[in-house]
C-alpha cells in the first residue's frame, strides 16, 4: 500500500491547498475560502423559498391590475424562477416529475374527474330542489367540443388550471408538509390562495362574489387532499381542476334569481364533499405521505 505524505511549507500553502479542494476557491485577498456572490443569493433563496415564491406569485399576477388584467399563470412562473435559482436542474426535473406521475390505481383518475362533476350535479339538484326549472340539454355544448377544451386546458400555461397547480401543488403543498400537518398547510395554502384570487372580486368581467371566493378555500382542501392520496402527483389536481373548469354552471339559467341562487347552491356543494373528506378521511389530514413532501437542506421557510 503506498501512502502519500504531504509536507507543510513553512507559509502554510500546503494546508490553503487543501482547505481550498474541501471547501472551494480561496479567496486571494483574505487567504481563506469564502462563497461567491452568486453562491450566497442562491443560499439566501433556498432558505426563503417559500416566501420568495409566493411573494412573486402575488407581485407578477397583480402587477397588470391597473391595466384590467390578471396574470393568472404567475404561480408556475414564480416556482420555475425560485427552484431554477435555488436547486436548479435537480429541483427543476423533480417538480417535473411530480407533473407526469400517472402510475396510481384508477379509482384516482375516476375521482378527479367524477367528483368535480358530482358537486356540478349536486348543485343544480339543490337548485332544481329550491325551485328552479332544469337547464336545458341544448345548453351543453357537443362532446368532442368538451374534449378539445379539456385538452387544450390541460397543456396551456397561461390558463389557471397548469398555471397555477404544478406551483401551489407541485411546488408549495410539499414544501409546507416538510413542516406542518397536510390539514395545517392545506389551511395556510387556502388562505393565501384565496388572497391572491382576491382582486377578481372587483373586475367586472369575472363578476364574482362571496361563494366563488368561499368555493376558492375549499377547493383547495380537495386539491389537497387528491395531491396526498395519489403520492403527491400533480397530474391528478390538475386533471381535476380543467374538469371543474369545463362545467360553466353559471350559464345553466339566464340572469336573475334561479342564477344567483345556483352559485350558493355551488358553494354548498362543494362545502359538503369537502366537510366528508375532514370527517370519514381523518389519518389523511394527520400524516402526509413521504412520496408528498419536499425537504429541502438549508430551507428556514
Amino acid at each position: 500500500m503506498k501512502t502519500r505524505i504531504v509536507q507543510n511549507e513553512p507559509d502554510g500553502r500546503a494546508a490553503a491547498d487543501q482547505s481550498a479542494t474541501e471547501s472551494g476557491p480561496v479567496d486571494d485577498q483574505a487567504g481563506s475560502s469564502s462563497p461567491t456572490g452568486w453562491t450566497r443569493f442562491r443560499g439566501f433563496v433556498r432558505r426563503y423559498e417559500l416566501v420568495i415564491f409566493f411573494a412573486l406569485s402575488y407581485l407578477i399576477a397583480w402587477s397588470t391590475l391597473p391595466f384590467g388584467s390578471f396574470l393568472a399563470f404567475s404561480p408556475l412562473f414564480s416556482a420555475l424562477i425560485v427552484v431554477a435559482i435555488a436547486e436548479g436542474w435537480r429541483g427543476l426535473a423533480q417538480l417535473g416529475r411530480r407533473l407526469i406521475r400517472w402510475r396510481v390505481n384508477w379509482i384516482w383518475y375516476a375521482a378527479a374527474i367524477g367528483l368535480p362533476l358530482l358537486v356540478h350535479a349536486v348543485a343544480v339538484g339543490l337548485n332544481m330542489a329550491a325551485g328552479a326549472p332544469a337547464p336545458s340539454l341544448a345548453q351543453f355544448q357537443p362532446w368532442y367540443a368538451v374534449l378539445m377544451v379539456f385538452g387544450l386546458s390541460m397543456v396551456n400555461p397561461l390558463e389557471g388550471p397548469l398555471g397555477e397547480e404544478p406551483a401551489w401543488r407541485g411546488f408549495a403543498q410539499p414544501r409546507l408538509q416538510s413542516k406542518w400537518s397536510p390539514l395545517a398547510s392545506a389551511a395556510l395554502l387556502a388562505a393565501l390562495i384565496t388572497c391572491w384570487h382576491l382582486p377578481l372580486v372587483f373586475m367586472p368581467q369575472f363578476d364574482l362574489g362571496f361563494p366563488d371566493i368561499g368555493s376558492t378555500v375549499l377547493v383547495t382542501f380537495w386539491y389537497a387532499w387528491l395531491f396526498n392520496r395519489t403520492g403527491g402527483s400533480v397530474l391528478f389536481p390538475l386533471i381535476a381542476h380543467v374538469t371543474e373548469g369545463c362545467v360553466n354552471h353559471q350559464l345553466f339559467w339566464p340572469a336573475g334569481p334561479y342564477a344567483d341562487r345556483q352559485v350558493w347552491m355551488w358553494f354548498i356543494a362543494w362545502a359538503l364533499l369537502v366537510v366528508a373528506l375532514l370527517i370519514f378521511d381523518r389519518k389523511s389530514w394527520r400524516t402526509a405521505p413521504e412520496s408528498a413532501i419536499d425537504r429541502v437542506p438549508g430551507r428556514i421557510a
